[in-house]
């Protein structure tokens, strides 16, 4: 079992399944509209016109699981999204990240990595390699365009 084997609703609310995504790395980062690491939208939205014609998908997972710093809907956080960040990258509707109740990849990804790999905070990042394998993780202080995920994304393509 890889990543690819699991589906999300896109915010949209269109089928998002990961295996169309097979062949391309994935950087996913459960996001957050009113977190301090918020202004990150801003480096994944760089990392998504610097890579993402080499393959790179970044997928933004919106998610109120920390801080309840994600209360808006999904047209809410679509529209956030675009007007504040001009974000172009796919975003999936709202999910728990964490616990019983999380998506099953983030499940899979505990499962991987042991339960110390989930999520502490909102914008934490995963790396999935082209093969649906878990590649890296960082946490959310770690700056997405920072050298350490930046080389590591370059590594998958």
């Amino acid at each position: 079992m890889g990543a690819h084997d699991f589906s999300f609703t896109a915010i949209d609310g269109q089928p998002l399944d990961l295996k169309n995504f097979a062949g391309k790395p994935i950087l996913l980062v459960n996001v957050a509209s009113y977190c301090g690491f918020t202004p990150q939208y801003s480096d994944l939205q760089a990392l998504h016109e610097n890579y993402g014609s080499r393959g790179l998908v970044v997928l933004g997972v919106p998610c109120n699981d920390f801080g309840a710093q994600e209360p808006r809907d999904e047209a809410e956080i679509a529209m956030f999204c675009e007007t504040m960040y001009d974000v172009t990258f796919p975003l999936t509707a709202k999910q728990k990240v964490i616990g019983p109740e999380a998506h099953d990849l983030y499940k899979w990804i505990a499962a991987e990595a042991g339960e110390g790999a989930a999520p502490k905070w909102n914008f934490h990042k995963y790396l999935i390699g082209k093969d649906g394998s878990l590649q890296g993780a960082w946490p959310s202080r770690v700056r997405p365009v920072s050298n350490e995920i930046t080389s590591a994304i370059a590594a998958t393509l």
